[in-house]
């Protein structure tokens, strides 16, 4: 496993000090918690989408980029999911990460300040060059899609 050093910034300064930092809730975990910096409760009605910030900023190694993933627990037992799941944060933004969270579910969800809502995965990044062709290589599946293995 490659451990690299993240550098976390609080956007608010001190109006945000009481928000945990991005943390690894396990010693296997592969996402670290990301914490919800909202001034006071923000109530989800059913279907409604609605920004919710995190406070904090993240200066990534080049190379690297981190995807905003919702929280399996949250999405199970309230329906809480992330509209542009993953989400990137590309090496180069050095703004606030914020959540873009929408209610799948069929009641309200409350979001209290500090509550975990998503979850930040790193990886590194690979750039493709193009190059435009006549033909691909021919494989076994072809041009078969969806579904084309079963159900």
């Amino acid at each position: 496993m490659k451990n690299i050093k993240l550098k976390v910034k609080r956007v608010r300064g001190d109006k945000d000090k009481d928000i945990p930092l991005p943390a690894y809730m396990t010693s296997h975990a592969s996402g670290m918690d990301l914490f919800a910096a909202v001034d006071s409760e923000l109530v989800l009605h059913p279907g409604e989408i609605k920004l919710i910030p995190t406070g904090i900023a993240v200066a990534l190694p080049h190379g690297f980029e981190a995807q905003i993933r919702p929280r399996s627990g949250l999405a199970l037992k309230h329906g809480l999911g992330l509209v542009n799941s993953p989400g990137t944060i590309d090496a180069d933004f050095r703004g606030e990460i914020c959540v873009i969270a929408i209610n799948f579910g069929s009641k309200p969800i409350t979001i209290k300040r500090g509550e975990r809502i998503a979850q930040m995965v790193l990886g590194q990044v690979c750039r493709a060059s193009i190059e435009l062709v006549e033909e691909l290589d021919i494989t076994n599946r072809g041009l078969l899609g969806f579904g084309h293995t079963g159900q």
